[in-house]
Formats: structure tokens, C-alpha cells, sequence
């Protein structure tokens, strides 16, 4: 059964948010080596329940949004967007490569709720 996996938090000012979420939660942020200002959230130690995230800039790629957006890992990506679309949803762009991570495919549901589709295949370019 396809579970929730990761959550992206967007921000205006990356050092502010940062900031702020350490400050309140104690997170740790890392600077992602990828193709795009990204920082990896670790919100506990692994083997503790709960999940990790990661922060981007508001409006880059192309999706700005005011919320936290959940990512759920899947086998396959398209298969997952056409039960999307299937099920009363709609899938916001194409799959797209995340490079060494996977396929994400950004969503929303049949309440207006974002979320996210992710095939993970480390050969993603």
C-alpha cells in the first residue's frame, strides 16, 4: 500500500524559514546538491515514527503554494496519475525527473488538496 514519505515546505526567504523551524522544532536542514535551491529536512532520528521533508523556493519549477504538500511514494508513477485522474483528481504537469531521486508527478485531489506522486529510480535525469 502506497504510503506518505515526504512533505515540501515552500519559502520565500530559505534562511528565514530555516530559521524559524530549527528555532521552533529543533529540525536540521542540509543544502540538496541537486539542480535547484533545495534544503532536506530531518525532523527526527530514523526508526522513530514520523517523516522527513524538505524546503524549496517559493515559485521555483513553477508551483508556488502555501501549504505543506505531502509526497507519496508509488511504484509507478503514470499508473498512480491515471487513478488520479480516474478518481475525480488531476495531475498539475507531466512527470518530471527530480535527477538521482525519481519521478515526481505533482497532484491535486477532488477537494482542491496538493500533494505529490514520486517513483523513486535513481537514474532519473
Amino acid at each position: 500500500m502506497p504510503r506518505v514519505v515526504h512533505f515540501d515546505v515552500d519559502s520565500d526567504d530559505p534562511q528565514r524559514a530555516i530559521g524559524f523551524y530549527a528555532g521552533v522544532f529543533g529540525w536540521k536542514f542540509d543544502k540538496w546538491e541537486g539542480p535547484m535551491e533545495y534544503w532536506l529536512i530531518t525532523t527526527g532520528p530514523d526508526g522513530e515514527a514520523g517523516i522527513n521533508g524538505g524546503m524549496g523556493i517559493r515559485s521555483e519549477g513553477g508551483l508556488s503554494f502555501n501549504t505543506y504538500r505531502c509526497t507519496i511514494e508509488v511504484p509507478d508513477a503514470d499508473e498512480y496519475a491515471a487513478k488520479v485522474r480516474e478518481n475525480g483528481g488531476q495531475t498539475l504537469m507531466d512527470k518530471m525527473a527530480i535527477p538521482g531521486v525519481g519521478w515526481f508527478v505533482p497532484c491535486v485531489d477532488s477537494e482542491g488538496n496538493h500533494f505529490g506522486l514520486m517513483q523513486s529510480d535513481d537514474s532519473a535525469r
